[in-house]
């Protein structure tokens, strides 16, 4: 099953450190077969209120996902993101192809 990585970053600091960051993270990417879905599109706000970007990365499964960001590579990179940016980044399972709403349910 797939799984994602999610990052909702705000106050970020533009700046050497993120375009290095933005960088190098796409070769951490490539040998868990990471690739991006959404990369700070602006959304189109429907309800509620919404500030910073949005990042969502696929991943083969959580295994892959896990260990890209345990991985020494992104590890080296990933100070140059947190120090320089507020937010969350989560590590969560997408669903199968015949998920239905009621599934969560059972």
């Amino acid at each position: 099953m797939k799984a994602y990585a999610v990052g909702h970053l705000h106050s970020v600091t533009m700046g050497p450190a993120i375009v290095e960051y933005v960088e190098r993270i796409e070769a951490t990417l490539a040998p868990f077969g990471g690739r991006y879905i959404v990369h700070g599109a602006r959304p189109e706000v429907k309800e509620g209120s919404w500030h910073g970007d949005l990042i969502v990365i696929e991943f083969p499964d959580r295994t892959a996902a896990g260990a890209w960001y345990a991985s020494p590579a992104y590890q080296a990179i990933k100070p140059l993101r947190a120090d320089n940016s507020e937010g969350e980044i989560l590590l969560i399972d997408g669903v199968g192809a015949g998920h239905k709403a009621l599934d969560v349910l059972a």
